[in-house]
């Protein structure tokens, strides 16, 4: 209800009489005339609608709110501005460290991700996925094979819930000639896996040499026993 509509409401109730003729009408009813005749959709089409008044309330709060603030600030809105910049910048600076965290690999996750099938069965899926270039997915299957082959030697003990990182320092020990290249295999394997970094070509024909070379190394003794039964 505006200004202006009450003074149109209370000019068309004064209006029924004579410039020279007072007007006596009582109070009470005199006032709910008034209110009767600000009913009329006239008065109230340039209202704003409900969205806009909620929005209105909303801006009015924030607006009490940083006046607040400003006011228990030091240095009133240029304080207020330079509280508001530093956590900006240290937003950036979280999402910044977050992102490198996040790309940065991990091998903490197990090895095989389902029940494993034989090592022949996963270097068939490695050599499949290496004819079509998925580099990634024949990596991780060449590597999956090279760590059954070891378990099929009774190089390494089977573990379902061994880790990339964990089978090449297992495997190094009876066969530490090839100790650097199980554990470069391992992290190539959790860049891939954990990293989400894609694999190369060349990447897959290191660790295919190396699952070769691996299928006729000669374990050496450990504890004075062979570990190898192939």
């Amino acid at each position: 209800m505006t200004t202006a509509g009450s003074s149109t409401a209370v000019g068309r109730l004064l209006a029924g009489s004579g410039d020279d003729i007072p007007v006596r009408t009582p109070r009470v009813p005199a006032r709910e005339a008034a209110e009767r005749e600000l009913t009329d959709p006239r008065y109230h089409q340039h209202d704003p609608n409900p969205i806009q008044r909620a929005l209105n309330w909303f801006w009015e709060r924030v607006d009490d709110l940083f006046n607040a603030a400003s006011g228990a600030t030091p240095g009133g809105w240029i304080g207020l501005l330079a509280i508001g910049a530093f956590i900006l910048l240290l937003v950036v600076a979280l999402r910044l460290r977050l992102g490198a965290v996040r790309r940065t690999p991990t091998t903490t996750g197990a090895l095989f991700s389902h029940t494993p099938r034989t090592a022949a069965e996963h270097r068939t899926a490695a050599d499949s996925h290496a004819a079509e270039g998925q580099w990634s997915p024949a990596i991780q299957e060449r590597m999956r094979a090279i760590v059954l082959a070891l378990e099929e030697r009774a190089l390494l003990t089977p573990g379902p819930g061994r880790t990339a990182d964990e089978a090449a320092v297992e495997a190094g020990r009876p066969l530490p000639e090839h100790a650097d290249r199980l554990r470069a295999a391992a992290r190539t394997f959790g860049e891939i896996t954990y990293g989400r970094r894609p694999g190369t070509k060349d990447e897959y024909a290191l660790l295919s040499a190396l699952d070769t070379d691996l299928r006729h190394a000669k374990p050496q003794l450990v504890d004075g026993a062979p570990k190898s039964r192939g």
